[in-house]
C-alpha cells in the first residue's frame, strides 16, 4: 500500500468534517438559503412601511446592494480567517470573545429560533391553506405542519452532511424556477403596456420617515441568509477561490430575481390588493397564472423548506465552533463517529425552534432578530476594519476597497439606530435579551464559576450524552 492510499484510507476514517462543498453547492446553498419564505411574504411590509410602488421597488434594489457590500466584506473575512463559524469567529479574531460569545449568545436564544420558526411557519401555511379555501385555515394544524418541516430538516442534517447538500440543491433549482414562474407574466403584461400601478409610484405623501427602517428589515429579512457559506468555511473545497466566486454570482442573481419578482407583482396587482394579501404569491397566481395557481403554494413551501435546510446546516456550525473554541459545553464540538456530522449541535436547534413555534406571536419575529443580527454584522465588519489597521501586513486572499466596508458598516448601525426609535419595544426586547448574555460570560465563560458539585454532574451527563450520540471530537485540525 503506497502512502497516498495509505492517507486516503486513514482520512476517510478519521472523525471530522469533510471539505464536500464545491462552486455548484456554494451557489447553490446561497441561493437556496437567502431566497426562502422572504420574498413571498415581505414585499407587503416593504409596500406598508415604504409608502408607495416606486420607493418600494427602491428599497428592494438597495437591500440587495446592500446585501452584496456585506457579503463581499464576508468574502474577505472568509478567506483571512478559514475557521468555520461565520460571525462568531470574525468577532472572537476581531475585537475579541465578550462580543463573540454574545453573538452565539443570541444566535441560540432568539436569532435562529426566530427565524427558522417565521420560515416554517410559512411553510405550513403554504402547505395547509390550498385544502381549506377559501376559508382560513386552522392555526394548530398550520404549527402541526410546521414542526412536522423542521422535523425533516433536522433528521437530514443529522444523517449525512452530503444529502443535506444535495437536497440544498434540488431545492434551489425548484424555488428558482417559482421565481421565473412569476417573472414571466408580469413581464409579459408589462410589455403590453399595463404600467398603471407605476405611474405614482413616487409619491412622497405616504412616505413616514420613522416606518423607513421597518422597510429595510423587511427587505433585509428576505435577502438573509448571504453569510451563510461563512459558518461552513472548513467545509468548502479551495474557500480563497470558492467563497468570493459563489458570494458574488449568488448576489447579483438573487438581487435581480427579487426587482423583477416585486415589478411582477406591481403589474398584476395594485399596492391595496398587495396589501390585503397574506400570501402574496398565491394572489398572483390566482390572477396571473390561473392554470397553475395550485402549484405556486407547493412551489413556496418547497422554497421554505430550502431556506429551513440552508439555516439548520449553517448555523450549528457557529455553536461547534463556539464550543471547540471553550464558549459552550464541550460536547457541542463533537462529531457523529460514522455520519460526519454535528449532530449535538444540530439537536440542540430543534427544541429551541419547536418551543418558539407554539409559544411566539410570529408577527413580531422579523424585527426582534433583525435589530441583534444586523447589529453583530456591523460589529464584524467594524471588527474587520480595526483587524486591517493593527496588522496591514497580514495576506489576504480576497481584498475589498476600503469604501466598500466603511459605507456597510455606517448603513448598518444608522438602520440599527433608526429601528430603535420606529420600533422600540422589540428591539428594547432584543437589546435586553443580548445583554443577558454578559453575566452569562463573566460567571460561566471566562472564570469557570461552576461550583465543583455541579461540574462532576456537568460532566457526568456530557459523557452519557456522548455515549448516547455516539459523537466524538474532530481527530484532527482541518483549519
Amino acid at each position: 500500500m503506497d502512502g497516498r492510499q495509505k492517507k486516503e484510507e486513514e482520512d476517510g476514517e478519521a472523525v471530522r468534517l469533510r471539505r464536500e462543498i464545491g462552486p455548484v453547492r456554494a451557489v447553490s446553498f446561497i441561493i437556496g438559503t437567502v431566497v426562502g419564505s422572504g420574498i413571498f411574504i415581505a414585499p407587503k411590509g416593504v409596500l406598508a412601511n415604504s409608502g408607495g410602488v416606486g420607493l418600494s421597488l427602491v428599497v428592494w434594489a438597495l437591500c440587495g446592494v446592500l446585501s452584496l457590500l456585506g457579503a463581499l466584506c464576508y468574502a474577505e473575512l472568509g478567506t483571512t480567517f478559514t475557521k468555520s463559524g461565520g460571525h462568531y469567529t470574525y468577532l472572537l479574531e476581531t475585537l475579541g470573545p465578550l462580543p463573540a460569545f454574545l453573538r452565539l449568545w443570541v444566535e441560540f436564544l432568539f436569532i435562529r429560533p426566530a427565524v427558522a420558526s417565521y420560515v416554517s411557519l410559512a411553510f405550513g401555511r403554504y402547505v395547509v391553506e390550498p385544502f381549506f379555501a377559501p376559508c382560513e385555515a386552522p392555526t394548530p394544524l398550520i404549527r402541526l405542519v410546521s414542526i412536522l418541516g423542521v422535523t425533516f430538516v433536522v433528521a437530514i442534517n443529522c444523517w449525512s452532511v452530503t444529502v443535506a447538500s444535495r437536497t440544498q440543491v434540488t431545492l434551489t433549482f425548484i424555488k428558482t424556477f417559482a421565481l421565473v414562474l412569476i417573472i414571466v407574466p408580469g413581464i409579459m403584461a408589462l410589455a403590453k403596456g399595463k404600467t398603471e400601478n407605476f405611474q405614482k409610484g413616487f409619491e412622497l405623501e405616504a412616505l413616514t420617515p420613522d416606518r423607513l427602517p421597518l422597510a429595510f428589515y423587511n427587505g433585509l429579512y428576505a435577502y438573509g441568509g448571504w453569510f451563510y457559506l461563512n459558518t461552513v468555511t472548513e467545509e468548502v473545497i479551495n474557500p480563497n477561490r470558492t467563497i468570493p466566486l459563489a458570494i458574488v454570482c449568488s448576489m447579483v442573481t438573487v438581487t435581480v430575481l427579487y426587482v423583477l419578482v416585486n415589478v411582477s407583482y406591481y403589474t398584476v396587482m395594485t399596492p391595496g390588493e398587495l396589501l390585503l394579501s397574506d400570501a402574496v404569491a398565491v394572489t398572483f397566481a390566482s390572477r396571473a397564472l390561473q392554470g397553475m395557481s395550485a402549484v405556486i403554494p407547493l412551489l413556496v413551501a418547497l422554497s421554505c423548506l430550502g431556506a429551513l435546510n440552508g439555516g439548520f446546516f449553517s448555523s450549528p456550525r457557529m455553536l461547534f465552533v463556539g464550543a471547540r473554541e471553550g464558549h459552550w459545553p464541550p460536547i457541542f464540538s463533537m462529531i457523529h463517529i460514522r455520519r460526519h456530522t454535528p449532530l449535538p449541535a444540530v439537536l440542540f436547534l430543534y427544541p429551541l425552534v419547536v418551543l418558539m413555534l407554539i409559544t411566539e406571536e410570529i408577527q413580531h419575529l422579523i424585527s426582534l432578530a433583525s435589530f441583534a443580527r444586523w447589529f453583530f454584522i456591523a460589529l464584524a465588519t467594524l471588527g474587520m476594519l480595526v483587524h486591517r489597521y493593527r496588522f496591514p501586513q497580514l495576506p489576504r486572499p480576497f481584498k475589498v476597497p476600503l469604501v466598500i466596508p466603511v459605507t456597510f458598516t455606517a448603513v448598518c448601525f444608522f438602520i440599527v439606530g433608526l429601528s430603535l426609535y420606529s420600533d422600540p419595544w422589540n428591539t428594547g426586547r432584543s437589546c435586553a435579551l443580548t445583554l443577558t448574555g454578559v453575566p452569562v460570560y463573566y460567571a460561566v465563560v471566562r472564570r469557570s464559576r461552576l461550583p465543583p458539585g455541579c461540574r462532576r454532574v456537568f460532566d457526568y451527563c456530557s459523557k452519557q450524552l456522548q455515549i448516547l450520540l455516539e459523537v466524538a471530537q474532530q481527530d484532527v485540525k482541518t483549519y
